[in-house]
């Protein structure tokens, strides 16, 4: 019997032990036409006052979640903000624009994030001691690069930052994943757009996204894998753009190695 189960146990038998007692003294003293029930009363009380009394370690816990998020007008897109749970579970919020034309649309994805990359988030987290302290650099004469903003949240700690830019080494290295994360996640919602509604302009987003792989700067392409798999498999896509994706899909395969 493990330690929860024999205290369970122990609790219940203490309990119901006292009942017993309990039970045969109000029957003693009690007149026959009156019933009391002292002891489910007591039993009650204490499984309300244990509950409360748990330790927090024994109730569920929040996963602790890592947030970024970017403002950058005259960029594309000029906001967006990815949460990413230590369970995995991860969304991602833009603004960003599918047309020239158009005057933005906003876009909302969940997904799982690989185990491998949410490690890595965390880790940079905790070596960059969870955001806290003066994380901006402050330097005069910086371009702007948009305002970046860092939160970790756990069930003990609630911390932002908010930069242009960061000296802090752990900063700037999550800042360039999230930022290669926004630009896969973009890709993906692009090619989505586009094999349903406009299919002659799969080939060239395919190339710009094979360029950016080139670059490294493309992160969690599994995120992206559905749609490029629907393109491969979809024989009124033509030929050329099918092994376009194919070979995106096995560039995935060789970055995830």
């Amino acid at each position: 019997m493990t330690i929860p189960s024999l205290f369970w146990h122990n609790l219940f038998s203490m309990a119901a032990g006292k009942n017993v007692g309990a039970s045969v003294h109000a029957r003693a003293a009690a007149p026959r036409t009156v019933r009391h029930k002292p002891g489910r009363s007591r039993l009650h009380w204490i499984i309300s006052l244990l509950l409360l009394c748990l330790p927090a370690g024994v109730k569920a816990q929040q996963p602790a979640v890592v947030t970024f998020s970017l403002d950058f007008p005259g960029s594309e897109p000029s906001h967006y903000a990815i949460s990413v749970s230590s369970n995995g579970h991860s969304t991602y919020d833009s603004d960003g624009k599918l047309s020239p034309d158009s005057e933005g649309d906003p876009f909302h994805l969940e997904f799982s994030m690989s185990p491998e990359t949410s490690r890595r988030i965390f880790d940079l987290a905790e070596r960059a001691h969870y955001f806290e302290g003066e994380v901006d650099s402050r330097k005069k004469n910086l371009a702007s690069t948009g305002v970046k903003t860092l939160t970790y949240k756990d069930a003990g700690r609630s911390t932002t930052a908010t930069y242009n830019y960061s000296m802090v080494a752990a900063v700037q290295q999550v800042t360039q994943l999230f930022q290669s994360l926004s630009t896969t996640l973009e890709f993906g919602r692009r090619l989505e757009y586009f094999h349903r509604y406009q299919k002659l302009a799969l080939d060239e987003e395919l190339k710009r996204m094979d360029d950016a792989a080139s670059r490294n700067d493309l992160e969690e392409m599994a995120a992206v894998l559905p749609i490029l798999q629907r393109i491969v498999t979809d024989t009124s896509v033509i030929n050329p753009v099918r092994a376009r994706a194919q070979r995106m899909i096995e560039r995935a395969g060789s970055l995830k190695r």
